[in-house]
């Protein structure tokens, strides 16, 4: 039966409104699909890595484990700090709390020591050697062989000691000769010891830091307050372990019967030398387990100080401490420790992004081709605590736990996306204050659509800000 003229006019403007209807709802379901952002796809392991090595270059200074200023504006703190030099960190993002002189070049003296025992960590974590290695003790390492005023372990002809007696005879008794035992041990050389120290300062960027022997009692080691407050932090970091295992202990007896040579094995325990730790707030002040002790006539009395309350921990350097005697240089070092680490806890607290709350933002990604998930994830540049100023509350903390988070997220992206580009900020407020403000960056790159995908992606667009 054929159709009049008129009819198939009809059914052809009906097909014509169905067919328009049908596009309309499945352009609507597929637009609709860039709200449902719980289905955005997690970067690859390469987009990962790719996108770490840009942050890692295009924000060196918030990613590197160099120090930095606190990103927010301070008055600087009027401390009774009676060192010549001094530098305060909070060990969890490297911000330097109070400088003072923090650039003068000084000698380490025992401080140096803590190099030594940065090598040995990075050497066992590279399994080349362990702690219970034993250590042969060239004839340079004993102690009589010496100078009569130099700090000891007390080393000997023909002792049995392991490597992990020679680390607490670094840290407790501050022994140069286990300096010297450690030195030929990872070296073969005092030299060759001392040039791998030099190797790693210059690795670490310590520029001003630098070495001609490996126990400190040599003035022409040389460092300042800054860099040694960035090695210690970078140290304690990595190597937590070194805190719980060595700094923290509070004495040392060697040597024991087990470390004798067979000739002086009848004595027993009673050769043993009792070492108390040379850190005078040791079990002290509130939270102190490290770090270091040093003295020669050129530097004074110089103390790398670590204490950890509640979970926070600070870190400060003190160098050329007066004092005539040791007795009124500790009285130097516990003065201006108390009187840093007391200021710190009362005065700061530390803020973790991400410790409530996902810090990934899934954005649509309009009128770009290859994305397999519709949606671009946005990510922090970097993820550092925050040091929170004590403005509101009873104690620091409660400072920290009133800052607020302020997301700024574009609805969509447009176009193109390019891995590590800027998108959007994260800010965290105390109050009015922005105490930092850090960029939301792609985690991924998109090429721009055609013009078809340009024109639908303008359609999808407006149905997205309509449904805002």
């Amino acid at each position: 039966m054929s159709l009049s003229k008129a009819m198939r006019r009809i059914v052809i403007a009906l097909s014509a409104l169905f067919v328009a209807l049908v596009s309309v709802c499945a352009f609507n379901i597929w637009a609709s699909g860039f709200r449902e952002t719980w289905k955005a796809r997690e970067a690859s392991d390469a987009e990962k890595a790719a996108l770490e090595s840009i942050l890692d270059e295009e924000f060196a200074d918030e990613r590197s484990e160099k120090l930095r200023p606190l990103p927010y504006r301070t008055t600087p703190a009027k401390l009774d700090v009676r060192a010549g030099a001094a530098v305060l960190v909070d060990t969890a993002n490297g911000c330097v709390l109070y400088e003072k002189n923090a650039d003068r070049l000084i000698s380490p003296a025992s401080l140096t020591k803590l190099f030594v025992m940065y090598i040995v960590f990075k050497e066992v974590e590279a399994g080349k050697i362990t702690m219970d290695d034993i250590v042969p003790l060239p004839e340079l390492s004993w102690a009589v062989n010496l100078p009569r005023d130099a700090s000891l372990m007390h080393l000997g002809q023909g002792q049995t000691v392991t490597l992990r007696e020679l680390m607490a005879g670094l840290a407790v008794a501050s022994g140069n000769d286990a300096a010297r035992a450690v030195a030929y041990y990872i070296s073969g050389t005092q030299d060759d010891f001392v040039a791998r120290m030099n190797a790693e300062c210059r690795a670490l960027g310590l520029k001003k830091t630098y070495f001609v022997e490996p126990s400190g009692y040599d003035e022409n080691n040389i460092t300042t307050a800054r860099e040694l407050a960035e090695f210690a932090r970078i140290y304690v970091t990595h190597f937590p372990q070194s805190i719980e295992e060595f700094h923290s202990l509070k004495s040392l007896d060697y040597p024991l019967q087990k470390n004798l040579p067979s000739w002086q094995k009848n004595y027993g325990d009673t050769l043993a030398i009792h070492h108390s730790n040379t850190n005078p707030l040791l079990g002290k002040l509130d939270g102190v387990d490290g770090l270091k002790t040093g003295f020669i006539y050129e530097s004074g009395y110089n103390l790398a100080l670590t204490a950890s309350r509640n979970g926070q921990r600070f870190l400060s350097i003190t160098l050329q401490g007066q004092g005539k005697g040791t007795k009124q240089g500790n009285e130097g070092r516990i003065h201006d420790g108390t009187e840093l680490m007391e200021w710190a806890f009362s005065t700061f607290a530390d803020y973790e992004p991400g410790k409530d709350a996902s810090l990934v933002f899934p954005v649509p990604s309009l009128a770009s081709k290859g994305n397999d998930g519709k949606f671009v994830n946005l990510v922090p540049a970097w993820k550092n605590k925050i040091t929170v100023p004590h403005l509101f509350g009873s104690t620091a903390k409660d400072s920290a736990d009133a800052v607020k988070v302020v997301v700024d997220v574009p609805p969509y992206l447009y176009g193109g996306v390019k891995l590590g580009a800027q998108y959007g900020s994260v800010k965290y407020k105390l109050g009015e204050i922005t105490l930092e403000t850090v960029p939301l960056v792609a985690d991924r790159s998109l090429e721009s659509a055609g013009i078809a995908g340009r024109f639908f992606g303008t359609l999808a667009k407006g149905s997205l800000e309509k449904n805002r």
